[in-house]
């Protein structure tokens, strides 16, 4: 079952699904953690008619340090050149007071996508973003540039923010 939204576009159980298990974060166990999901892209599915995870596309807790050493380069590093995305991070950093992990919502409009592309994904951006409550950071990139740390913990935190996925600011 799926939720219709003003554009036409769906958003897939699945979807919903990720969102909860990312924002939510129970008691778990070394295993369970190792499982949770670092980062997850999402796309339209081939007919255009519903928001679904692309295959592949995610990187788990357990990947980071293991095969990832650097989660975020390695999430830009799966977005399409050429091609419109949506996608959830999890983003860890740290302020002068404290350490954080907090969801980011991102819509990927690179500049060389097609033109209908980008207007669907646009317009579809609604759809999943109600889906998606209690996003605190939402964030619009248009090409790699854009997806630097010193941007990214910006948007988190501006000057408050010293480091980020590990690495100081």
């Amino acid at each position: 079952m799926t939720a219709t939204q003003a554009s036409g576009v769906q958003v897939a159980d699945e979807v919903c699904r990720i969102f909860y298990d990312m924002k939510v974060r129970k008691c778990s166990t070394p295993e369970e953690i190792k499982k949770r999901k670092k980062a997850v892209i999402f796309c339209l599915s081939a007919d255009k008619k519903c928001i679904v995870v692309e295959e592949g596309k995610e990187i788990l807790v357990g990947d980071v340090g293991d095969t990832i050493t650097d989660p975020f380069k390695h999430f830009v590093g799966m977005l399409p050149e050429k091609d419109c995305r949506y996608a959830l991070y999890d983003a860890s950093f740290e302020t002068k007071e404290s350490r954080k992990e907090e969801l980011m919502f991102f819509l990927w409009a690179p500049e060389h996508a097609p033109l209908k592309s980008k207007m669907i994904y646009a317009s579809s951006k609604d759809a999943i973003k109600k889906k998606f409550q209690g996003i605190k950071h939402e964030y619009q990139a248009n090409g790699p540039e854009d997806l630097n740390r010193n941007s990214i913990a910006e948007k988190l935190g501006g000057s408050l923010i010293v480091a980020f996925e590990g690495s100081p600011i």
